[in-house]
């Protein structure tokens, strides 16, 4: 399933990268670029975690990746303010979420 969600999100960063562009924090340059880096490094984890001799390695780089976007979604959290409530909701309720996505892939990395 995780192989499944870096796919999808992996591939959605280059289709559609405005959303992700929108919530790269704004002290960061080159916005659209690091959009595209992190896709392409979704896709990589996905590609990793899908053979079981490079495994380990994706489980070590998918857990690095959830945490290097944390501030992506920290931002998107702050400038929620206009949103509709479930929005707002939403966005700040995923923040502690992401320690067990990251478990989650150091778990996929071994195996499990």
């Amino acid at each position: 399933m995780l192989i499944g969600i870096f796919t999808v999100s992996g591939t959605l960063h280059f289709l559609r990268p405005g959303p992700f562009v929108a919530i790269v924090p704004k002290r960061l340059p080159a916005k659209k670029e690091l959009v595209l880096v992190s896709g392409g490094v979704e896709l990589v984890c996905a590609g990793l975690l899908a053979v079981p001799r490079t495994r380990p390695a994706g489980g070590v780089l998918s857990a690095g990746l959830l945490a290097g976007v944390f501030p992506a979604n920290v931002s998107m959290a702050l400038r929620s303010k206009r949103k509709p409530a479930w929005y707002r909701v939403a966005v700040w309720a995923r923040l502690p979420l992401q320690i067990p996505l990251i478990a989650w892939a150091l778990r996929a990395g071994r195996g499990a």
